[in-house]
């Protein structure tokens, strides 16, 4: 079993993100453009195209055992893909709490860049070869980046793992 540290304070989340990013020798930009209220404001704010704007959603595989899914925000989680390519039959979404104590991030600011424990990351594929921006640690900051450098330091396992919005309605 692995061990997570419990998180009491977020502390600077940003600079965490931050340092996490230099340490991995990512290229990078900082993009701070305070609350947004959709995918299409962020991706205006951020310089992108909707599809860029990367979510990282935290997956729970089982107790004590976490992974971070990279989506793109035009798609959605396909659940069925994901349990295939890691072979269990349930997976879960945390509640805000739980993704808080096993990130050090809340929700809305989650990145895998300096997570309080490393979990193991899966890409969706259609990432690959853009440019892409993540959250950074804080509300209103995001990291711009090629997707390519993200999924190559972070380790990526990049597969087909979700659908378009429109086919989760």
């Amino acid at each position: 079993m692995r061990e997570t540290a419990l998180v009491t304070d977020q502390g600077d989340g940003e600079a965490r993100a931050i340092a996490a990013m230099d340490a991995a020798a990512l290229p990078y930009r900082i993009v701070r453009h305070g609350r947004v209220a959709s995918l299409a404001e962020a991706a205006v704010a951020r310089g992108v195209q909707p599809r860029d704007v990367i979510k990282t959603i935290v997956v729970r595989r089982a107790e004590d055992d976490f992974l971070f899914a990279l989506v793109p925000g035009d798609r959605t989680i396909s659940w069925p893909k994901l349990r295939d390519l890691l072979g269990v039959r349930r997976l879960s979404m945390p509640d805000a709490d739980m993704a808080f104590t096993v990130t050090g991030y809340r929700r809305g600011t989650i990145t895998p860049f300096g997570s309080t424990v490393p979990w193991p990351v899966v890409a969706d594929q259609r990432m690959a070869g853009r440019s892409v921006s993540l959250g950074a640690g804080a509300h209103g900051v995001a990291a711009v980046a090629e997707a390519d450098d993200v999924i190559r330091v972070l380790g990526c396992t990049v597969a087909d793992i979700t659908d378009p919005e429109s086919a989760q309605q």
